[in-house]
């Protein structure tokens, strides 16, 4: 079946009349770029994301669903369009860092003044209410409550005001908790990018080419810049993580990685997003790292709607504080998506252990083999050395016949006879060794006589041996009996040949 990553569109009279073909990857290569989707050296629009629990779609840091979005102003993708480079000016890029403050999902901004009326109306709404004019607020005022402790419904409080939209992220909801995430070790350098395809695994590894060709199609298709694939990974709910980096050749030979924070500030802009989500893309972030400011300002500030005493908590029942932040898990949904993630890692790390296993006992089967080689080897080199040993000894003989004791050869068999004499010796090493050949048979017939005394014979076998011998003894008794009554027949045949010999002997005489 074809593979689609999205439909591809024709815009600004551009578009890709010709269809996929059957089974192909419909939608790479076939999708209309603009005249401003190109790479573009402008500096990139970057909206400032809401609070924690913003309604609009968090980006940037990977934790699943994004922080860490830097907010700032950024001099764009180079200097040098002159010159051809896809990024220009070939470190050149000059990027300023605005405010200490972290956007996406950790971000704090400064309170507005329609959040202080927000949050009044919503206390008004839980404690208040002024709809009916009579003792019905109070009850009006329980129901909010439980609307607000629920995260969701509306909470009406007065005529002339709007009525407040309760949601899950609303501060008096119940439904939350706190759990930890790995935090990426990746330099802004190393240009890392995930992008959330909203397909199979199988899918984009058996399409990955044609997928990273339409990435550099979106880049512009600049010769100067190769995409290259980091690594795939399977998401729930058949979504695929893919990890991407950019590298970029300078004219003299030279390249480097695009920084992730450039290469998504080019993604997230408006004609390359539409881009991608023709390709089937949900999602990008940059896989970067957290700065120690960035990180103590999140520990710092709890999280919109986290109660500070968790969020302290939470920081100090941290198991490893070196490599996981805390992060607020907001209702059910949130809580189902680590829990699949959770399952999902799990599997993964299992398979991985049966790999593993394998490999192990494959291993293992060559040791057994190999150390079964090494002892044949020591046993064929031990059998060739005292073959070469006599040969040596016979071609000596037969070099030596004819000819008289030299002075050497009295001197060794003079020192062979020392040595023969030590070790006949009663007190040197013949007289030792006998004496520890005596204590090795004691210790044997005493370890024997110990495990006899020392093992059993179980109840029940006992009683099967009885039994066996019994079958045994009956069966001979039998036989016995069979052979009597043979050895009678016998006797009985030989006693009627016996008279009818005498019988005939008498007629014939």
């Amino acid at each position: 079946m074809a593979f689609n990553f999205g439909a591809p569109s024709g815009t600004s009279g551009t578009a890709a009349a010709t269809a996929a073909p059957a089974g192909g990857f419909g939608g790479f290569g076939t999708t209309s770029t603009t005249a401003g989707s190109a790479f573009s050296f402008s500096a990139p629009t970057n909206t400032g994301t809401t609070g924690l629990f913003g309604g609009t779609q968090n980006k940037g840091f990977g934790f699943g669903t994004g922080f860490g979005t830097t907010t700032g102003t950024s001099t764009g993708l180079g200097t040098g369009l002159g010159t051809g480079l896809g990024f220009g000016g070939f470190n050149t890029q000059q990027q300023q860092q605005q405010q200490n403050t972290l956007g996406g999902l950790f971000s704090q901004p400064a309170q507005a003044p329609t959040q202080s009326n927000q949050l009044i109306n919503t206390a008004s709404a839980l404690s208040a209410p002024t709809l009916l004019g009579d003792e019905r607020d109070a009850i009006l005022a329980k129901w909010n409550q439980l609307q607000a402790f629920w995260g969701t419904g509306k909470g009406y409080f007065n005529n002339n005001i709007p009525p407040v939209e309760f949601t899950q992220e609303n501060p008096f909801c119940r439904f939350k908790a706190v759990g930890y995430s790995c935090m990426p070790n990746n330099k802004d350098e190393d240009g890392l990018v995930v992008l959330v395809f909203n397909k199979k695994e199988t899918d984009i590894r058996s399409q990955q080419q044609q997928l990273v060709e339409s990435l550099h199609k979106i880049l512009g298709g600049n010769q100067t810049l190769t995409v290259n694939v980091e690594g795939i990974k399977t998401l729930p709910d058949d979504q695929t993580e893919v990890v991407i980096y950019v590298v970029e050749r300078s004219p003299n030979g030279t390249s480097r990685r695009v920084p992730a924070t450039t290469l998504y500030a080019h993604f997230e802009q408006a004609n390359i997003k539409t881009q991608l989500q023709q390709l089937g893309v949900t999602l990008s972030m940059t896989r970067t790292e957290l700065s120690p400011a960035q990180i103590k300002q999140i520990l710092q500030n709890p999280p919109a709607g986290v109660d500070p005493i968790i969020w302290e908590q939470a920081k100090v029942d941290n198991p490893d504080s070196e490599k996981l932040i805390p992060v607020p898990m907001v209702g059910f949904k949130e809580l189902l998506r680590r829990l699949k993630v959770q399952d999902q890692m799990t599997k993964q790390h299992q398979t991985r252990l049966d790999i593993i296993s394998e490999d192990i006992s494959e291993l293992q089967k060559n040791q057994t083999t190999t150390m079964a080689k090494i002892a044949q080897y020591k046993r064929k080199l031990m059998d060739l050395s005292h073959r070469t040993l006599q040969v040596l000894i016979k071609q000596e003989i037969q070099r030596k016949s004819g000819y008289a004791i030299q002075a050497d050869e009295e001197q060794l068999r003079v020192q062979l006879d020392t040595i023969q004499c030590e070790l006949n010796a009663p007190t040197q090493f013949k007289g030792r060794l006998n004496e520890l050949m005596s204590q090795i048979r004691m210790q044997n017939h005493f370890g024997a006589v110990k495990s006899e005394e020392r093992y059993y014979i179980d109840a029940d076998l006992l009683r099967e041996i009885k039994q066996h011998l019994k079958q045994q003894q009956e069966g001979l008794s039998h036989l016995i009996s069979i052979i009597k009554d043979d050895l009678e027949d016998i006797k009985l045949v030989e006693h009627g040949l016996n008279e009818a010999i005498h019988v005939r002997g008498g007629v014939f005489s």
